[in-house]
Order: C-alpha cells, then sequence, then structure tokens
C-alpha cells in the first residue's frame, strides 16, 4: 500500500517537473465494473468460470500529453472484483473483494475534436477488504472463503489492462466514455486450497477531465 502510494506522488512530481513542456489534465472516472473468477480446484482438472459481480467503480485522472495524439496517464481508482456461485437448488455463495488500485495506462488518439482511442498499459492494486456477503452451502470444488479471519488472502493485484473509447472535447474539458477490459496474474488465494485461479473484469466507464496546463504546441502558435 505504501509503496503504491509512493510511485503515484512520484508521478504527480513528474507531472509539475515537465508543466512548462506538456499538456494535463485532470478529472475523475466512474462507471460499472463487470468481474468474474477462473480456477482449477485441483490440478488436471478443467477450467471452471464462476460468475462474477457488477459494481461501481471510481477514479482520480492524470493525465499528461507530450504530442497532440499520444501520452500517459495514472489513476487512483477504487474497484470491487468477486465472484458469485449458486448450486441447483439456488443457493448462493457471493465474495467481494475491495481493491485501490492504479492503473498506469499509454494513451493514443485518432481525430481532432471528436476523437477515438486506444489505450494500454499495466496496473498495481491492494486490497482493502474481503468479505463473504452470502454463504449459504458448502460442497467440493468450489471456491474457498475469503472473508474470514483465517482465510488471510493475498493483498497484491497486478495485472494487464486495455481500453478503447470516444472523447469530445469542448474548450479545456474533455468527455470521455470507455470500455477497458482487465486481466489480474495475481489470485487472493495463500492457503493452496485451490490450484489455480485467475480474475477478469470489464468496465464501463465515462470521465470528465479539465486541462490545467496548456501543451507547448499551442504556446507555439
Amino acid at each position: 500500500m505504501r509503496n503504491t502510494l509512493v510511485l503515484f506522488f512520484i508521478f504527480i512530481a513528474s507531472l509539475l517537473s515537465e508543466s512548462v513542456y506538456a499538456q494535463t489534465s485532470v478529472g475523475f472516472r466512474g462507471g460499472y465494473s463487470v468481474s468474474n473468477y477462473s480456477y482449477r480446484f485441483t490440478p488436471g482438472a478443467r477450467t471452471t468460470r464462476s460468475p462474477g459481480i457488477t459494481a461501481p467503480t471510481y477514479s482520480f485522472v492524470i493525465e499528461q500529453f507530450l504530442a497532440k495524439n499520444a501520452g500517459a496517464q495514472i489513476e487512483l481508482q477504487y474497484i470491487q472484483l468477486g465472484y458469485t456461485q449458486r448450486d441447483t437448488l439456488d443457493r448462493t455463495n457471493q465474495t467481494r473483494l475491495d481493491y485501490l488500485k492504479v492503473p498506469f495506462m499509454s494513451n493514443f488518439y485518432f481525430g481532432n475534436k471528436g476523437r477515438f482511442h486506444i489505450k494500454l498499459g499495466t496496473h498495481f492494486g491492494y486490497l482493502l477488504n474481503a468479505s463473504d456477503t452470502q454463504r449459504e452451502y458448502e460442497a467440493s470444488g468450489l471456491l474457498p472463503t475469503y472473508g474470514g479471519v483465517e482465510d488471510s488472502p493475498r493483498r497484491l493485484l497486478y495485472g494487464l489492462s486495455a481500453g478503447a473509447g470516444l472523447s469530445k472535447l469542448f474548450g479545456k474539458s474533455t468527455l470521455a466514455g470507455e470500455v477497458r477490459f482487465s486481466y489480474d496474474f495475481s489470485r487472493p488465494e495463500t492457503q493452496d486450497r485451490i490450484f489455480d485461479m485467475t480474475s477478469t473484469n470489464l468496465e464501463f466507464t465515462l470521465s470528465y477531465l479539465f486541462q490545467i496546463i496548456k501543451p507547448k504546441w499551442q504556446n507555439q502558435k
């Protein structure tokens, strides 16, 4: 957690040092994420995909451009991941994992005031809380609990992210819609109760950004 915040503030400091040369915008991104987990309970078993959860997500965003159509951004994001399992009697198990997540994205834009964008990058996160919101049945071959005192889930999250969307410029303001997919290499399991586990999530969001530093190509006009 401490290392994540240190990286975030180092990035902010680097933005300030480059402010004479690059466009910088800040703002917020919000919407919904849909997550799920895939797992193999034992070696050689078929991969099982567990339905996930849908939850709101929020981010504080800093975006910087060193050219008109390419740049980078960092976010401080709150996101909820998890999974849901149901048996033939419609009994439900559901686990929710709350993360503070920091995506680092490279941005590429196509167009002028109305633009199409692609974003690629990586992300790191830290588990804030794990809870089993429902636990109505127990059976072999199920994902284990993570909300108990003795479950001790892994705190670190890391993986890759990619997104695409459309944005519109209004003076110094930018309004953007985006679909983003993330794949996580880490897993919460630390007690070897299952053999393999990965998670994915899909985000549908809207962003509002406001330019706080004029780009150097505007200064040269």
